[in-house]
């Protein structure tokens, strides 16, 4: 990974910052883009304020670059709302940010990467996976991404790898606006097979894998970083094992 340029979309908090400093580890050189600058500066990495919902800005930025490896798109999020609580407006803007922003800037990047026979990560979420009550329009979008993703790999083969990263739940500086402080963390952390959420380093390594030359045979895949997933509701509500083990 040394020397290759990388530029990870909404890279300056949580997930994306560990993104960030995981390619910056490994020897990249890391350029990292949001609305507002980071709180903290991500060490090894080069803020550059964008509008990801600007399409000229966007391809100002692309087309500024000297050249482009890995292409990560990140940014994205949405606040907890029910569907019927908000307008088809709100919802759509949701949409425009996870899953038409990365569209956009996947586009502006092309050129620079086919030159590169470079790589796209998108970080998909299990959102998209299964049902998302309170944020709908963000899993639709993140369905969509994870489509999108193995359709672009098709088109853009063998010169531009294309893969998914499906996330799941990651402890960042925000998650207890999500969980309720340290005891609602410590009990989702328990749905979770491996026991803990995840940190944002995590996802670092899997993308920093999935850019690499270890994958280069990797494209159109999704690989699941979510601990074994969530612990299904019914075996802890099914009452045929345990009785049977009473009897036991």
């Amino acid at each position: 990974m040394d020397k290759r340029l990388v530029v990870v979309t909404g890279g300056t908090r949580g997930v994306g910052a560990g993104i960030a400093r995981a390619f910056a580890e490994v020897g990249a050189e890391v350029v990292v883009c949001a609305r507002r600058p980071p709180d903290v500066p991500v060490e090894g990495a080069e803020f550059v304020p964008l509008d990801l919902r600007d399409p000229p800005a966007v391809h100002a930025f692309f087309d500024g670059l000297p050249r482009l490896d890995v292409l990560v798109n990140n940014a994205g999020g949405a606040p907890y709302r029910l569907l019927a609580e908000a307008d088809a407006e709100r919802h759509a803007r949701v949409i425009e940010l996870n899953l038409t922003a990365p569209l956009a800037a996947s586009l502006a990047a092309y050129e620079h990467l086919k030159r590169a026979r470079g790589s796209v990560v998108m970080i998909g979420s299990l959102s998209g996976t299964r049902p998302s009550p309170g944020t709908a329009a963000y899993g639709a979008a993140k369905a969509g991404l994870e489509n999108l993703a193995r359709s672009m790999a098709v088109e853009w083969a063998p010169d531009v790898r294309v893969n998914t990263l499906v996330v799941g739940m990651v402890r960042t500086e925000l998650s207890h606006l999500h969980y309720g402080g340290e005891d609602g963390i410590a009990a989702v952390s328990r749905t979770v097979p491996l026991g803990r959420l995840a940190e944002p380093s995590d996802v670092g390594r899997a993308a920093v894998f999935l850019a690499s030359d270890a994958a280069a045979y990797i494209t159109g895949a999704s690989l699941q970083v979510h601990g074994g997933g969530e612990r299904l509701a019914f075996l802890d509500a099914a009452t045929v094992n345990k009785e049977a083990n009473k009897e036991k």
